[in-house]
């Protein structure tokens, strides 16, 4: 079996834990995700399974949705509620002043890694580090925050939503409107609610998959293709689809349309999906990876 299924990650899982419980349901060690989620988060976490593997690393959108709760008035040495918490300020905030704030945090921000994270420095984890009371300075990573708004907020608890390019912490992001606000803040709880363009509609419970049939699990595989539908199209016809699928460079000049150079494409034939290529500076179609069995 080869395609995508999205998994609805329930809290207390880590996402290697999705990916073994996959592999048994599967029956293949063939499983790869679309983004790691903390163990305390819930929600997208598409799943590559076979063939379908080799499109991880080539994903298009790497955007992300999550809906975020948070409270004010706290901060942890994890920046999350269940880290170890200590009281930062108990002066109230309006609503106002919280929106004030978040505009502050649109667009184009700096985030510095928080210490409970996987990222790694010098070859470690910054959470195996952070476990055993070592801290070592991170450099600010960028960050694009396209959409942050307040959903609900009564003077102390509040929920957010946010649309962010991979890689945000969104624990540090709250960590930082806290730190704004000169209150301090802790997230809650975090739902990712899109992720590789798939949503929480795409979604099956895990426990619904792991309780489902061979022919159940086959129907809900969704094509690999699925993750390149924002990208520009090359059709070829059938002698070039031929040469393409053979590993041959086809002259971009007399290709039916062609896009950008550089620009990462789908390539297809009859309105089948045949894989992914670029156009390079000499004028050819390059190959990048081919999914005709997928």
């Amino acid at each position: 079996m080869t395609g995508i299924i999205c998994v609805n990650k329930p809290q207390e899982f880590t996402s290697f834990d999705v990916v073994a419980s996959m592999r048994r349901c599967f029956g293949t060690k063939k499983i790869g995700h679309g983004g790691t989620l903390d163990p305390m988060a819930t929600g997208v976490l598409p799943v590559f399974v076979g063939g379908a593997t080799k499109a991880v690393d080539l994903v298009p959108d790497d955007s992300k949705s999550y809906r975020a709760g948070f409270r004010l008035g706290f901060v942890s040495d994890t920046q999350d509620i269940w880290g170890k918490l200590r009281s930062r300020c108990e002066n109230g905030v309006s609503e106002a002043e919280v929106q004030f704030v978040l505009e502050d945090f649109r667009g184009d921000i700096m985030q510095i890694p928080p210490m409970y994270s996987a990222l790694k420095v010098n070859g470690q984890k910054l959470c195996d580090l952070a476990r055993r009371g070592i801290e070592v300075e991170r450099k600010p990573r960028p960050a694009t925050i396209s959409r942050l708004e307040l959903v609900s907020f009564d003077g102390t608890d509040g929920v957010i939503d946010v649309d962010c390019s991979g890689g945000t912490y969104i624990r540090t992001l709250i960590n930082d409107i806290g730190e704004s606000l000169c209150t301090g803040a802790v997230m809650t709880s975090l739902c990712r609610t899109r992720s590789c363009g798939f949503t929480l509609a795409d979604c099956h419970d895990l426990e619904e998959i792991r309780s489902a049939d061979r022919e159940q699990l086959e129907s809900w595989l969704l094509p690999v293709e699925n993750v390149f539908a924002p990208l520009p199209e090359i059709p070829l016809d059938e002698v070039q689809q031929r040469m393409y699928l053979n590993g041959v460079r086809l002259d971009a000049d007399r290709l039916i349309q062609r896009t950008e150079t550089d620009a990462l494409s789908r390539v297809t034939f009859g309105g089948k999906f045949l894989g992914v290529g670029r156009i390079n500076s000499e004028g050819e179609l390059v190959p990048v990876k081919q999914f005709r069995n997928e």
